[in-house]
């Protein structure tokens, strides 16, 4: 499994850094702490952001709590990711739930969310959170997921990170794109790779368009760029 894992990171980082050596480090580390479930954990997504961070020049220090199924009430009760808060010195705690787009999901996250990030705030820790998708045959919730994590993290003042906005994009310009991995719900590697772009580009507030990298890396890089906002001149081009 060990072995497994190793290949299919070696196999992200080949899509999703930029080519050649890593660059010499020209800032000081990053301390992220990520809190959520098994989207964060599929392929390693904290792992992902760090080799993007790396080759280009910056590093991500992080630490993973993260339990199947697991919602930011769940972790509170936990305590595993409370104790990592106020023992790590962390910069940023990253967090994420399921979809939460149905009435009381969405009332659920609001509040976690402002729990969370005031619990943070005790720590001279920022809070973002880091907005997910549906399953895939509910996939027409998703404008809905990304409001109900847009509005959570305005009310607990929290960083917004929009991945589940650069899967839209991405499939405005190829509806087909194998996002989901296998189950129809967690991520593929090309899923995963589009989160971790947006991570990397709003913590580090880096620049994400790559001219050398393949074509639906590009496109990926496009899609995250616009879901921050960010003017991108002809997105759906290669």
């Amino acid at each position: 499994m060990k072995q497994l894992r190793v290949a299919l990171l070696a196999g992200i980082a080949l899509l999703f850094c930029a080519g050649g050596a890593a660059a010499k480090p020209t800032s000081a580390p990053l301390r992220v702490l990520f809190v959520g479930n098994s989207l964060t954990a599929t392929n390693d997504l904290p792992a992902v952001v760090a080799q993007i961070a790396r080759s280009h020049g910056r590093t991500l220090e992080y630490r993973t709590v993260a339990f199947g199924g697991y919602a930011l009430e769940d972790h509170w009760a936990q305590g595993d990711a409370r104790a990592a808060l106020a023992n790590g010195n962390w910069d940023v705690v990253v967090m994420q739930q399921g979809p939460s787009a149905l009435p009381e999901s969405q009332s659920n996250l609001r509040a976690w969310s402002i729990r969370w990030a005031d619990e943070a705030a005790r720590f001279g820790t920022r809070a973002a959170l880091l907005t997910v998708w549906p399953e895939s045959y509910r996939r027409g919730a998703l404008v809905e997921v990304i409001a109900s994590y847009r509005r959570a993290a305005e009310a607990a003042g929290a960083t917004l990170l929009p991945a589940g906005d650069a899967w839209r994009m991405a499939w405005r310009c190829e509806p087909r794109l194998p996002l989901y991995g296998p189950d129809g719900f967690h991520p593929s590697a090309l899923g995963t790779g589009a989160a971790a772009l947006v991570v990397y580009g709003r913590l580090f507030k880096a620049p994400l368009v790559e001219q050398r990298a393949p074509r639906r890396t590009r496109l990926l890089e496009k899609a995250a760029a616009r879901s921050l906002g960010r003017r991108v001149v002809r997105p759906c081009a290669a």
